[in-house]
């Protein structure tokens, strides 16, 4: 029929290419100039408004609002607490179907907490909704590698893929 298209579909390289730049600018909070003030307010953004952030690390998880998640670590990061902090992503696969994806990652973390230099590595989750044409997060999820619970091989460094690695 003449004059009748196809809705529009949306583009898988290009939502993938949004999610990367999600994510990106999420771990590029944690990665602050040395002496500068840090503000998390920026997650606000890249929340739907309704999100979580979970820590499952050890045997207490804990679910915090996006400002209950910001709030002490803005203090952590500014009162000098924690210094020389770097988060990065090592690995990630994302799938993606219509208007909702997931992505699990492998992270670094770097720095030095109350005096104390720390490296650890992790798993994140994180799930996306595609909002008023644009993917926001609205939840994330992380467990920190520790004796039992290592990171799978298969979820190791991708440098392949153009992710930093060590």
């Amino acid at each position: 029929m003449q004059g009748l298209q196809a809705p529009a579909v949306p583009s898988i390289h290009k939502d993938k290419s949004r999610i990367d730049e999600l994510t990106a600018e999420f771990f590029r909070l944690f990665s602050p100039t040395p002496g500068a003030t840090v503000s998390l307010q920026r997650i606000h953004d890249l929340f739907i408004p309704q999100g979580i952030i979970v820590r499952t690390c050890g045997p207490n998880t804990e679910v915090f609002s996006i400002s209950e998640f910001i709030a002490p670590r803005e203090l952590l990061l500014n009162d000098g607490s924690l210094v020389d902090l770097c988060e990065r992503e090592e690995w990630e696969t994302t799938e993606i179907f219509g208007n909702v994806a997931q992505r699990f990652l492998a992270y670094r973390k770097t720095g030095v907490l109350h005096g104390e230099r720390f490296d650890t590595r992790g798993m994140n989750t994180i799930q996306f909704v595609r909002k008023d044409g644009d993917w926001k997060m609205f939840a994330l999820a992380w467990d920190d590698e520790r004796s039992g619970v290592d990171i799978p091989a298969r979820c190791r460094i991708q440098l392949e893929n153009g992710i930093a690695g060590v």
